[in-house]
């Protein structure tokens, strides 16, 4: 039994006194007889999983059809033209903290989390001159939110006064799945316009939630975005700064862990994709994988969309006929573009580590990998260069790749004109669509944690889930979710999770927001 699961709660939670706990059932503190889980999918969501269980005493098989750990957070090794050795990715991601169970699975092998940094700002630019800055806004609610539109350009007195305050209210009192019966039927975009939410300010503060789902508002569920709004703003003290880890992300967060995973018996499986999956006679589970076929009492499912989509299509008797058509239903979120660029000569001083953008064509955000990561700072101080890496979300399914990737380097140009006589030393570009999508209408047809099978489970970003969590941490809190489903038919007491608050912080905001649910 690690350590890990034994620690105090404070450990594993914020600065936040309000974050919800909840504990565990009581149960054995190790499985007798040792069961065996495949753990399909070696994503956040499969990594938390296989976590729990392995520490738990299940002999646990990992699965992974990439060569590499991480899902979108993974990364992997390619030669640049120079003869240098780095490794590329899908792209940032911020860890805020209010992802309490993700830092907690991170934890396992960097208890004071000394590989993550925080990043001193979350600068936003728009293209019409407005910025905007979350590095002094207060970050205990309602304060962060009255704070944010007291400090932003973006919010002008005549377009505070044209709001519906009574459109908004709803924001102010947020509750899983409550939020989704009633925003779940309207887009994030027709959202703000019966708010009558300012255009500019819509760009800085909302559309960042938004595009974090790698959509366009106008196809995100509301309830998404509102749910994304307490997470942040009104429902945790924790702010909205984030940390990023030091390395990249297999040096600093995935190899740890995988080392962690077999010294507790895991058997990781990297590059082996699962063929099919199907019920045993008798109970249990035929996972053929790797040209093989093994048995296992129970298996989790910690797939993307399409992942899931296909095997639950290659696996015909897996759960029940609804459950594989709604299945077959999720949908994937436009493809978006990673393009990270090697430079021959440093950016401005003053340029950010990050920076949200709007307004700039496609161009959603610019991180300079060199002012953060060890990495690239080394590759920077040895050649005297730079390393930026451009995202473009939800992008045209039918996009020109090299005209899309050619438009950042020139938003990248607009921005930061010291990069117009610059060389590339050499670049790589990551096209994907894997993203789920959370479009209009579509909470009730999306997976649960549980399945018609009680040993069949899934988790991942994409699943239905009764608490205030998204995406890494939706990730992480569903893997365990998972886990904890399946150590419960054992008799084991399964790991304790966090949330923020699964409600508006005030008695006063509450009932205002109840006004308008009548």
């Amino acid at each position: 039994m690690s350590g890990a699961t034994d620690r105090p709660p404070a450990a594993r939670r914020g600065r936040d006194r309000r974050a919800r706990v909840l504990v565990a059932p009581p149960g054995a503190r190790q499985a007798e007889g040792r069961p065996t889980v495949a753990v399909i999918g070696g994503g956040i969501a499969g990594l938390a999983a296989a976590t729990a269980l392995a520490e738990r005493g299940v002999a646990v098989t990992l699965y992974e059809r990439e060569p590499y750990l991480g899902g979108r957070v993974g990364g992997w090794f390619t030669r640049l033209r120079d003869g240098s050795t780095v490794t590329m990715s899908r792209g940032f991601h911020a860890f805020f903290r209010q992802y309490y169970n993700l830092r907690g699975l991170l934890r396992r092998t960097d208890p004071a989390l000394s590989r993550l940094t925080g990043l001193p700002d979350y600068p936003l630019l728009h293209a019409n001159g407005l910025r905007d800055s979350f590095r002094h806004v207060p970050r205990t609610p309602p304060w962060s939110a009255l704070g944010f539109a007291a400090l932003s350009r973006s919010f002008r007195l005549k377009d505070l006064r044209a709001m519906d305050p009574v459109a908004a209210l709803p924001l102010l009192d947020v509750r899983v799945p409550d939020v989704y019966d009633r925003l779940d039927a309207v887009s994030a975009h027709d959202f703000l316009d019966a708010v009558r939410f300012p255009e500019d300010a819509r760009h800085l503060a909302f559309e960042v939630f938004s595009r974090s789902f790698f959509a366009d508002p106008r196809q995100l569920s509301a309830a998404e975005m509102a749910l994304m709004f307490h997470i942040y703003f009104l429902g945790s003290s924790e702010g909205l700064l984030f940390d990023v880890p030091r390395d990249p992300y297999p040096a600093a967060l995935w190899d740890p862990l995988t080392r962690y995973l077999r010294q507790h018996g895991t058997e990781v499986r990297t590059a082996t994709p699962v063929e099919h999956v199907e019920p045993a006679r008798g109970g249990g589970f035929e996972v053929a994988a790797g040209g093989q076929e093994r048995w296992y009492d129970g298996v989790v499912l910690a797939l993307d969309a399409s992942g899931l989509r296909s095997l639950a299509a290659r696996s015909p008797h897996l759960a029940d006929e609804p459950w594989r058509e709604r299945v077959a239903r999720l949908r994937t979120a436009p493809p978006f573009l990673v393009s990270r660029l090697w430079l021959d000569r440093p950016l401005a001083h003053d340029r950010p580590g990050f920076l949200g953008t709007s307004g700039f064509g496609t161009l959603d955000n610019i991180s300079v990998l060199d002012r953060w990561e060890d990495e690239a700072a080394r590759w920077s101080s040895r050649t005297g260069g730079s390393v930026v890496e451009l995202h473009a979300y939800a992008l045209p399914p039918d996009a020109d790749r090299e005209v899309e990737q050619k438009r950042l380097v020139e938003q990248l140009q607009r921005i930061c004109p010291e990069t117009r006589t610059a060389t590339v030393v050499d670049a790589r570009h990551e096209w994907r669509a894997d993203c789920p999508l959370f479009p209009v209408g579509g909470y009730a047809d999306r997976p649960t944690v549980r399945t018609p099978d009680p040993a069949l489970v899934v988790a991942g970003d994409l699943v239905r889930t009764d608490l205030p969590v998204a995406l890494m941490e939706r990730a992480a809190t569903t893997g365990f979710l998972a886990a904890n489903a399946l150590l419960e038919r054992w008799g084991v007491r399964g790991q304790t999770l966090w949330t923020v608050p699964d409600r508006g912080r005030g008695a006063v905001l509450r009932g205002l927001a109840g006004l308008a649910a009548r």
